[in-house]
C-alpha cells in the first residue's frame, strides 16, 4: 500500500507570514531574535517554523521565513515572506501590502477592494501570532521580494489582484498534489473504501469540502475521500468498483470545471470556470457583466437566483460525471461556499442523510 506520509508537506504563505510576524513582534517588544517560532495552525496543530532572518530598525522590526512547499509544485516555493511590525495606535492588528504582495482591486474575492491580498485565514493566524506576544496595536506589513514577477505566473491579475502575490492558506499546510505518489495513495483510499463495504463514497477536493460533507451529511469512516485535482483519475477508478452511489461535493470555483469536462482541476492545467459560470448565470436571466471570480457571480445574485444557479450547475456536474463513469453509479452533486454553506444540489441525497 502506498504511504501518504512519503509525500513531503510544506507550509502555506499564510503560515510563513504568521511565523514571520511573531518573530518580528518578539523583536519589536524587546525580546531576543529567535531562530524559530511556534505558531498555531487552523486545525489546532502547532508548528515550529525556522526564521530566515530577524532585524530591528528605527521604530520597526522585521523577520523573514523562506517558503517550503514540500513535494507540491508551488510557484512560491523558496520565496521569502517578510513581516515588518511597528507599533500602532489603538489595539488592533492592522495589515499593509509591501513589495511583492498584491492589493485587491475588484469585488468578489474574500477580501474587499483596497485591502492587501491577505486572505481571512492567514489574517487570523497572523493576529493570533501577534497576540501571543502583545496586546498593543501593531501594523504588520507583509512583503515577498520578487513577488510581483512570480504573480505573473498566477491568475492574480485576472482576479483583480495587482502588484504581487496573495497570502493564502486554509489549513496552514501545503499538501502535495498531482504526482504519481499521490495518485497511488488516492487509489489506495478508494480501494480501502470499496473493500470496507462503503457503497456510497463522497468525493471532495479538499478540507473545505470535507468539513462541509461532515456538516451536512452523515458519513462514516473512510467514506469521505479528498481527491485533490485528480477527478478524472478517481472517477475512472470508481467506475470499476462496486459503488452504488457517489456524491461529489465542493466549491463551485473548482467543481464547475467538471461541468466543463476538465478532469484535472489544477489551476495550471485547466481553464478558469468564471466565464462558464457567468454564461450560465446569464442564461438564467442575470444581466451580462464582467466577472472576476465564480464567487462574484454567486454573490451578485439574490438567494433564490443563487440557489437556481447552484442547482443548475450541480446538474451539469452530475451529468458529466455520470457520463465519465459510464452510467454505472448514481451521481449526486452538492455545491458549497467557502464557509461550507449550501449553494445548490442535484440528485438523490438519501444515501447520505
Amino acid at each position: 500500500m502506498a504511504d501518504r506520509k512519503a509525500l513531503k508537506e510544506g507550509f502555506t504563505t499564510g503560515t510563513c507570514a504568521a511565523a514571520a510576524a511573531r518573530a518580528a513582534v518578539l523583536l519589536l517588544d524587546g525580546k531576543a531574535s529567535p531562530a524559530e517560532v511556534e505558531i498555531g495552525l487552523p486545525g489546532g496543530e502547532r508548528a515550529r517554523i525556522g526564521i530566515e532572518f530577524a532585524r530591528k530598525g528605527a521604530g520597526f522590526a522585521e523577520a523573514g521565513v523562506r517558503k517550503y512547499a514540500g513535494d507540491d509544485p508551488d510557484v512560491t516555493n523558496g520565496a521569502v515572506v517578510v513581516a515588518r511590525a511597528a507599533w500602532a495606535e489603538g489595539a488592533d492588528v492592522c495589515f499593509a501590502a509591501g513589495e511583492g504582495v498584491g492589493t485587491v482591486t475588484l469585488p468578489g474575492l474574500q477580501v474587499p477592494p483596497g485591502e492587501p491580498a491577505i486572505n481571512p485565514t492567514p489574517r487570523k493566524m497572523i493576529r493570533d501570532a501577534v497576540r501571543s506576544v502583545t496586546d498593543r496595536g501593531v501594523l504588520v506589513t507583509l512583503s515577498i521580494p520578487g513577488g510581483r514577477e512570480l504573480a505573473e505566473k498566477t491568475f492574480n491579475r485576472r482576479l483583480g489582484i495587482e502588484g504581487g502575490l496573495s497570502i493564502l492558506g486554509t489549513s496552514g499546510k501545503v499538501r502535495p498534489f498531482s504526482c504519481p505518489a499521490l495518485k497511488a495513495s488516492l487509489q489506495c483510499l478508494l480501494d480501502v473504501a470499496d473493500a470496507s463495504g462503503v457503497a456510497d463514497p463522497v468525493l471532495v477536493p479538499g478540507r473545505i469540502g470535507e468539513r462541509a460533507a461532515r456538516r451536512h451529511f452523515r458519513t462514516g469512516r473512510g467514506q469521505v475521500i479528498e481527491v485533490s485535482n485528480e477527478w478524472g483519475f478517481m472517477l475512472d477508478l470508481a467506475s470499476r468498483k462496486r459503488f452504488k452511489a457517489m456524491l461529489l461535493l465542493g466549491h463551485p470555483g473548482k467543481m464547475a470545471k467538471l461541468a466543463m469536462g476538465q478532469w484535472d482541476t489544477h489551476s495550471a492545467r485547466s481553464r478558469s470556470a468564471v466565464s462558464f459560470v457567468g454564461a450560465l448565470a446569464e442564461a438564467h436571466g442575470t444581466p451580462r457583466r464582467k466577472w472576476n471570480t465564480v464567487d462574484a457571480v454567486f454573490s451578485a445574485l439574490a438567494p433564490p437566483g443563487r440557489e437556481e444557479l447552484g442547482n443548475s450547475l450541480a446538474a451539469l456536474i452530475a451529468e458529466k460525471a455520470g457520463e465519465k463513469t459510464g452510467g454505472n453509479i448514481a451521481i449526486a452533486a452538492v455545491l458549497v461556499d467557502m464557509e461550507g454553506g449550501w449553494i445548490g444540489s442535484k440528485g438523490d441525497l438519501t444515501p447520505w442523510k
